[in-house]
């Protein structure tokens, strides 16, 4: 069993290594790449202040469809190079959106979230398997060590999947 206990933590960098230890351990072992989405969007979701969503859209060939998450229901499909997670999957570069008002064409799925930050998610051949987005109800949530966290935690997440 998993277990997730609060924990405090001296910078945000040092909080990152953690939750990326704990997806390590979270997902080792299970080949199910929607077991391990669920899990991870889970354990990020519940385990960083301020967020009001966090999880995948998956890329099935001609668009981003909605994969696991958690949060409010969400958009179900957004065209390659359509809002943060459409720009994001298009130019293959991780967005960190300090207020999602000023971004030209976001798609507001929740009203209520106000920064945004999306990692594209590439396979080592290059393919696109989608993006991890992550959305806060506080405007300039996001910096830059939230950028290099969630990235290190999605590069645990495309090597586990590389390594099945």
């Amino acid at each position: 069993m998993f277990h997730l206990s609060p924990q405090t933590f001296a910078s945000k960098a040092a909080h990152y290594a953690s939750l990326a230890e704990q997806a390590r351990h979270l997902i080792a072992g299970e080949p199910s790449l929607i077991a391990n989405a669920a899990n991870f969007s889970a354990l990020v979701f519940h385990s960083l202040p301020q967020l009001n969503w966090a999880g995948f859209y998956l890329f099935d060939g001609t668009e981003l469809v909605v994969g696991p998450f958690q949060g409010k229901p969400a958009c179900i499909r957004i065209p390659i190079g359509a809002g943060v997670c459409g720009t994001a999957a298009l130019t293959r570069q991780t967005q960190v959106v300090q207020d999602v008002n000023q971004f030209d064409g976001h798609i507001p799925c929740d009203a209520a979230s106000q920064s945004e930050i999306v990692v594209p998610l590439v396979r080592a051949d290059g393919a696109l398997l989608g993006v991890w987005d992550v959305d806060s109800p506080v405007a300039g949530r996001f910096g830059d060590e939230d950028r290099d966290g969630m990235q290190d935690l999605c590069r645990v997440f495309m090597q586990h999947l590389a390594d099945h």
